[in-house]
C-alpha cells in the first residue's frame, strides 16, 4: 500500500485523476459490482485513467448476471458465461487486472452475513488503498441507477468496510488463512444520490475507453447508439465545464484522525 499523503476530509469538486491518485495515495484499487457492465457505467473512464498511472485495480462482481439481457432463448447457464467473457472484454479494455466472481443469485442479492464475508475475504487479500462501489441509498433522479441488487451490493460492501475488514472478531476464519485484519482508508461510490456525488473525476480523454469498454457488452444493448449518446452526454452533464467527468462520493474510512468507533 502507499505510503502518500492522505486527506482527512473527502474530496470536493472536479479532481484531475492525477489528484485523485495523489491525494488518496492509490496504488491498489479493488471494486465490486452486482452485474457485469456495471462497473463500466459507473467508473470504467475514472479505472482506466487510474491504470494508466500505474495504478492496480481489480474487479470482483457478485453475480454472473445470469438475469440480465434481451434473449429468451438463452438460458441463465449460457448468458452467465457469455457475460464472464464480455466483462473479461471490457477489463482488458480499461486496464482491469483481475475479474472474480462470487456466487450470488442475479436479482435477489442481500448484505447477508455470509455475502459480507466473501467480500472481507477479498479485501483481505487485496489489502486496497480505496474500495469501488455502488453506493447503498437509492437515487431518486433516476431510478435506473439505483437496482435493488446495486443497492445491496453498496450496503455490503460498506458493511465489510467498516467494521469487520478491521474487527479481528469477525470471521476468525479469515484469520486462520492468513488473511489478517486491516484498516480502508477510502470509498468511492457510484450511483450516489445526486445531493452526495461530490467528487468529479476528470475523465477528458479517456471517454472513449469508457464507450468501447460499454460496447464490449453487446448482449445488454438494445439500443446501442442510444447508450452511446446517453452515457457521452451525462459524462459532460457531470464535468460541467466543456470536458467528461464521472461521479462519487468519496468517504473517508480512516485517517490519521479517526478514533475506532467514533
Amino acid at each position: 500500500m502507499s505510503t502518500a499523503p492522505q486527506p482527512s476530509t473527502e474530496l470536493i469538486g472536479l479532481v484531475s485523476p492525477d489528484e485523485l491518485q495523489h491525494r488518496l495515495g492509490l496504488s491498489t484499487v479493488l471494486a465490486f459490482a452486482a452485474h457485469p457492465d456495471d462497473i463500466d457505467f459507473g467508473a470504467s473512464a475514472t479505472i482506466a485513467a487510474l491504470s494508466e498511472r500505474g495504478v492496480e485495480v481489480t474487479l470482483c462482481l457478485l453475480t454472473a448476471g445470469d438475469a440480465g439481457g434481451f434473449d429468451p432463448g438463452r438460458t441463465a447457464e449460457q448468458t452467465a458465461e457469455l457475460r464472464r467473457r464480455e466483462q473479461e472484454e471490457a477489463a482488458a479494455v480499461v486496464g482491469i487486472s483481475e475479474v472474480t466472481l462470487l456466487d450470488e443469485r442475479d436479482g435477489f442479492v442481500e448484505p447477508s452475513y455470509e455475502l459480507i464475508g466473501s467480500i472481507v475475504r477479498q479485501m483481505r487479500r487485496v489489502r486496497p488503498d480505496a474500495v469501488l462501489s455502488f453506493h447503498p441509498e437509492r437515487a431518486w433522479d433516476r431510478l435506473q441507477k439505483s437496482h435493488p441488487d446495486h443497492l445491496a451490493c453498496g450496503e455490503a460492501v460498506v458493511r465489510a468496510c467498516y467494521p469487520a475488514v478491521e474487527n479481528p472478531f469477525a470471521y476468525p476464519e479469515l484469520a486462520a488463512e492468513g488473511l489478517e485484519p486491516f484498516k480502508i482508508r477510502h470509498l468511492l461510490l457510484m450511483g450516489a444520490p445526486r445531493h452526495l456525488a461530490q467528487t468529479r473525476v476528470d475523465v477528458t480523454g479517456y471517454q472513449q475507453r469508457k464507450i468501447e469498454a460499454l460496447g464490449r457488452h453487446f448482449s445488454q444493448h438494445r439500443d446501442a447508439e442510444k447508450m452511446v449518446g446517453f452515457v457521452t452526454e451525462q459524462m459532460r452533464q457531470i464535468h460541467a465545464e466543456g470536458g467528461f467527468a464521472e461521479d462519487f462520493h468519496h468517504v473517508v474510512v480512516n485517517s490519521p484522525e479517526t478514533i475506532s468507533g467514533f
